[in-house]
């Protein structure tokens, strides 16, 4: 069995990274499907979904490293050819991924004890993040 939706998560850019998990597990409900896999994906080219121990510190832990690994104030072909100044935030998603895939058993995800789905907007202004979650198994 297969059920699909999307949900909207409001950002506000730069590396602004939102828990999710409680909507992932509520859909998951939702589906009825007792065990098997989730996949969450964002739509657009400038976030990502990845895990995390969200927690104050590590949020800006991880969101300080971004901006070593590419910083905002980045030289980018991209910005250059289309002026928007946001390749950086192509760069981040672009190494983190746009999605990823979880277990669930009895209709449990299977996360650690400090692990949580987040979407992490690395765009250079606020947005509405369009994230699509599909339940997959029985």
């Amino acid at each position: 069995m297969v059920f699909g939706k999307a949900i909207t998560v409001s950002t506000q850019g730069f590396s602004d990274i939102r828990d999710i998990t409680g909507e992932v597990e509520g859909i998951v409900f939702e589906s009825k499907i007792k065990s098997g896999i989730v996949t969450v994906f964002v739509v657009g080219s400038t976030a990502s979904v990845s895990t995390v121990e969200y927690e104050p510190a590590l949020v800006e832990d991880v969101r300080e490293r971004l901006e070593q690994i590419a910083p905002r104030t980045m030289r980018s072909r991209h910005s250059e050819t289309w002026g928007d100044d946001n390749g950086f935030s192509h760069i981040r998603a672009t190494i983190m991924g746009p999605g990823i895939t979880v277990p669930f058993t009895d209709g449990k995800l299977e996360l650690g004890t400090w692990q949580q789905i987040v979407v992490i907007d690395h765009d250079n202004r606020p947005r509405s993040r369009k994230v699509f979650v599909q339940v997959i198994g029985e």
